[in-house]
């Protein structure tokens, strides 16, 4: 997508409506929201017009129809990413993505199949010159605020230059979005010292040491939750299996709260009283708040939400399309790769 054409210009984002757990009411619902609180940009809604106007509806919304763009397909949580590209080409997902490919959108929103997401927008949009792979990160709540991790499954079985590319990426996002100057790098390993890993991170940790990055070194999963890093490098298979983990503990915490309650009076009692403590320690950890993950290295901006994304997950993550938009932060990317291609060259 020619980003000249779209640069200082009305953020135009399109929704995929039939994407995630709950679409298309929290989809619908969330996105019109979040177009309601800011009114700066154009919203677009694509899928089942029939199933989105009842929603509208049957919520009382108000929302231009001409906005809606009808599709009779959709791509599931557990249909194969690649081949559903193929066989449901007029999907909410494929047509979405289409959009912003042909110069119609400037971002596309889905709490859908990710590795679909992922995959339409490296082959649809595709890549930025310079990039041998785009990723995904996420967020993890530490000690100090919040520490990102990337790759989480875009791609597995990457290479030692892959993972370079994923902090660059990651490195510019973090830096744009949350107004770190240089964020801390830290490499995913099974110990600190630098000659600790298996033979990728050893070779990743090479070239991040002879990088312009701000390399912190090699740490540990523990590393994560104290906030040493601002960013963590790793395979996105690794990163995935660390993704999934941190989904998991949220869901047997409550429980396990739950069942001491239960034990004992007062248990009940202390938790009773400590109630409000302990659901504002819970929200830190609800993927919802953090608007989404961004697919990073590719020509347009697109956003990936948690399949059970609520309505306030889908609002965020229109908001961070829109301020990603706002900030012109794939042109920074892109120059910055430039810039460090250069770089390479001269040296």
């Amino acid at each position: 997508m020619d980003d000249s054409n779209t640069k200082n210009s009305k953020c135009r984002i399109v929704v995929d409506a039939m994407g995630g757990d709950y679409a298309p009411q929290n989809a619908v619902v969330g996105a019109i929201e979040a177009f309601n609180e800011m009114k700066d940009f154009d919203l677009i809604l694509i899928g089942k017009k029939d199933e989105i106007l009842n929603v509208i509806k049957s919520n009382q919304l108000s929302f231009d129809p001409d906005k809606i763009i009808h599709t009779d397909e959709i791509i599931g949580m557990g249909d194969s990413p690649t081949a559903a590209l193929k066989s449901k080409p007029n999907s909410s997902l494929v047509k979405g993505v289409q959009l912003v490919k042909d110069g119609k959108a400037d971002a596309f929103v889905s709490a859908g199949n990710t590795g679909a997401v992922s995959a339409a927008g490296t082959l649809i949009i595709g890549r930025l010159p310079g990039v041998e792979r785009p990723t995904i990160g996420t967020y993890i709540p530490n000690l100090k605020g919040i520490t990102t991790v990337f790759d989480v499954g875009a791609f597995v079985d990457s290479k030692p230059q892959h993972l370079l590319g994923y902090a660059q990426l990651a490195n510019v996002y973090i830096k744009e979005m949350y107004n770190i100057e240089s964020p801390t790098i830290g490499l995913l390993s099974v110990g600190e010292e630098n000659e600790k890993g298996n033979k990728l991170t050893k070779e990743t940790f090479e070239l991040l040491k002879n990088s312009n990055l701000n390399f912190f070194g090699n740490i540990e999963g523990g590393d994560i939750l104290t906030g040493k890093v601002n960013i963590v490098i790793c395979d996105g298979f690794v990163g995935n299996i660390l993704l999934k983990f941190g989904e998991s503990f949220l869901k047997i915490l409550k429980p396990m709260l739950k069942k001491t309650a239960d034990s004992n009076f007062f248990d009940k009692l202390k938790i009773a009283i400590s109630k409000n403590s302990v659901k504002k320690t819970f929200k830190v950890f609800d993927p919802n708040d953090y608007g989404g993950i961004p697919l990073l290295g590719i020509k347009a901006i697109v956003i990936i939400g948690h399949g059970s994304s609520s309505k306030t997950g889908i609002k965020n993550m229109v908001l961070k399309a829109r301020e990603m938009h706002n900030k012109n932060l794939v042109s920074k990317i892109e120059n910055s790769i430039k810039l460090n291609s250069q770089k390479k060259l001269d040296n």
